[in-house]
């Protein structure tokens, strides 16, 4: 489990992830709106929007919000037009760091961002810096009671869906799979009843930077963190990763 997934893993188990509802529906709302534009509004026929859809009724976003974002996606109602933007930096200790933004304004997001860089003592790199160090794939996370290793491998290998790394801890799993197979695992695990919290198509690292000062690690996260907060910002990767001991300490904080 990489650094940034073990700080996303502390978060969870302090209830401290996606405090302000407001801002989630938000972040969800805009997934929705652009997974209909490219997609069409039909969840049947669209995997993504059907995940962004799914992952919206598990947090709860009352259904209207959800229809209006898929209007705006289909041009039913008027909205700002949205874009797919990509971000890349480094991080303290040299951690590559990219940045999955959707933004009415790309120059606005860019300036919050070089600014949140820059406050975190970190730099915002040129295209192309550090995503040679990812991998585009299909990420699902499976919360509860289904949450179980030996189940999702048999739901996924008698579907013959195409998952590529399984991992079962502290009733969460999390898979792993090519991006063109994402359909044909998300079609598995709805088909055999299991509750998707997260479907994505993410950034995974080729290789983890290990870092072994707690206080780079501190700055490292805060960067992180505060990069999340930025309204456009849809998600963060990062190649971060620290050992257990340091990951014990940051929990007790």
């Amino acid at each position: 489990m990489s650094g940034h997934n073990k700080w996303s893993s502390i978060k969870h188990k302090k209830g401290a992830a996606d405090a302000k509802r407001g801002k989630v529906f938000s972040r969800l709302g805009k997934e929705i709106t652009l997974a209909a534009k490219f997609g069409g509004g039909d969840p049947e026929l669209n995997p993504r929007l059907r995940g962004a859809v799914d992952a919206a009724k598990n947090a709860n976003m009352p259904n209207d919000n959800i229809e209006r974002a898929i209007k705006k996606g289909t041009g039913d109602l008027e909205g700002g037009a949205l874009e797919e933007l990509v971000y890349e930096g480094y991080g303290p200790g040299g951690v590559a760091i990219m940045i999955s933004a959707l933004s009415d304004n790309r120059n606005r997001t860019a300036s919050n961002l070089r600014a949140c860089f820059a406050k975190n003592n970190s730099n915002l790199a040129a295209n192309g810096a550090v995503a040679w160090m990812f991998n585009r794939k299909s990420r699902f996370v499976v919360e509860g009671e289904k949450a179980d290793e030996e189940l999702l491998l048999k739901v996924l290998i008698e579907a013959g869906a195409d998952a590529e790394q399984l991992e079962a801890e502290d009733g969460q799993a999390e898979i792993i799979a090519p991006p063109e197979a994402f359909e044909s695992v998300f079609n598995a695990l709805r088909e055999a009843d299991v509750p998707v919290a997260e479907s994505s198509l993410t950034f995974i690292p080729e290789n983890s930077s290990r870092l072994d000062d707690i206080g780079e690690v501190r700055q490292a996260l805060r960067l992180i963190e505060a990069l999340e907060e930025d309204d456009d910002v849809q998600a963060v990767y990062s190649n971060l990763d620290f050992s257990d001991d340091i990951m014990k300490q940051l929990s007790e904080d």
